[in-house]
């Protein structure tokens, strides 16, 4: 459709050359940094569009952004392109999941059983849930049965963040469904990299490339992330407090941490988010405590879930591909529900199960890890994990809706506490 468009076009350019010697051939695509920016001006107005009509979050405008301009419709971001966009959407992706980290506290967990309760419950019946429903309802084989599970069991951390901000939402459920996702997040990435041994001993690959890839993908990332963040503690303690230099040396270093765990084969959201943790839990002397990413971080969120939406391969949905993964979906909804139910506590039933609901995101990290699998098997791990792929698919689209409706009738958000004369 757009080769029949430009054909005129062409054809008059080529025309022109034969006098106009200094032209240049005619573009045979569309320069990768004007596409970008037309993904963000076109992502940022869709996604104002879907809110201002419907109320829609704008994350959900961004996907469908890069839904349209990917292979399924207009087709302008293709393989190649996706591949030359696929370091800024990891280093946006990274830098969204440092944040959700930072926001994890630890010593609040450990101080509160309950919470520490409804995460256990949540991680173990959501993770057992998926796996049974993948070996028994599909038929997967139980090491890409477990990988599956690994992949869609957590929230998404840096979709519920961005709800969080986009709402201004504050209060116990708004608090427990961040920490629930950064939680669940943390077990997912752990199990991911545990799944991959597995996954190469299935293979009959040597044991020593069975035992040592998970270290490597672990350890490497803890090892990144712990150096990272002692860098910036170090660099951003000789610096004023809350200040523009802070926030530099902050993004500088989560962007040194993407470029060597991409050089070194690690996984950069397990690195990004294991920096974040321990920024949290070890800047003490609250260097960097009060340093948070400007406005500006909503920009690599378009990035990052524009080419989401554009890698979403609709093409390949069958019938009953669409239909399994509605039935994982739902199955993995039922456990979270269930895990809130039995978390106890003083917070109401109704908050908890509220909570619940906040936490069903499910997008661009469980489509990393879809992706890290299919890099290592390429032969075999795209087919093994359409599931999870499609899964995370729908939950692009229903997730932040979701989000949003739990927050929204928690009454925790902005919108909610708006009075006649101004807002509480």
């Amino acid at each position: 459709m757009i080769a029949s468009f430009l054909a005129p076009f062409r054809d008059a350019w080529t025309a022109l050359q034969d006098t106009l010697y200094f032209l240049p051939p005619f573009p045979a695509r569309i320069d990768t940094l004007a596409l970008l920016s037309l993904l963000l001006v076109t992502g940022l107005l869709v996604a104002e569009w879907l809110r201002g009509r419907w109320g829609w979050p704008r994350v959900l405008g961004y996907v469908v952004a890069g839904t349209v301009f990917g292979p399924p419709l207009l087709g302008w971001i293709n393989t190649d392109i996706l591949a030359q966009l696929r370091p800024i959407a990891d280093a946006a992706h990274g830098l969204l999941l440092l944040e959700a980290g930072r926001r994890l506290d630890l010593r609040w967990l450990l101080r509160n059983r309950d919470l520490l309760r409804g995460s256990v419950s949540d991680v173990v019946l959501s993770f057992m849930a998926i796996y049974w429903f993948a070996y028994l309802a599909v038929g997967l084989e139980p090491a890409w049965a477990a990988a599956t599970a690994a992949v869609t069991m957590a929230s998404a951390p840096a979709v519920v963040l961005l709800i969080i901000e986009e709402s201004r939402a504050q209060g116990q459920v708004t608090e427990r469904v961040m920490m629930y996702s950064a939680l669940g997040s943390a077990a997912s990435f752990i199990i991911f990299v545990v799944v991959l041994g597995i996954v190469h001993a299935q293979q009959e690959l040597s044991w020593v490339v069975t035992l040592v890839h998970p270290l490597w993908a672990g350890g490497g990332a803890c090892l990144i992330g712990w150096l990272a963040s002692r860098l910036a503690l170090v660099i951003a303690g000789q610096l004023p407090k809350r200040s523009l230099a802070q926030v530099f040396v902050l993004v500088a270093m989560a962007l040194l941490a993407v470029g060597v765990a991409r050089m070194l084969g690690v996984p950069v959201f397990l690195t990004l988010f294991l920096m974040g943790v321990i920024l949290a839990f070890r800047d003490e002397d609250r260097v960097l405590s009060y340093t948070s990413l400007p406005e500006g971080h909503w920009m690599l969120a378009i990035i990052l879930f524009v080419v989401v939406g554009a890698s979403l391969q609709w093409r390949d949905a069958s019938w009953l591909l669409v239909v399994q993964a509605l039935g994982l979906l739902l199955v993995r909804a039922a456990a979270k529900l269930l895990a809130m139910a039995l978390s106890g506590g003083t917070l109401p039933v109704g908050k908890r199960l509220l909570a619940g609901v906040g936490i069903q995101p499910l997008s661009a990290t469980a489509v990393f890890m879809v992706f890290e699998a299919g890099r290592l098997y390429p032969e075999i791990g795209n087919a093994s994990l359409q599931l999870a792929f499609f899964a995370a698919a729908i939950m692009d689209v229903a997730g932040p809706i979701l989000c949003r409706f739990a927050l929204n009738r928690a009454g925790e958000t902005a919108v909610e506490k708006e009075i006649p004369g101004g807002t509480l």
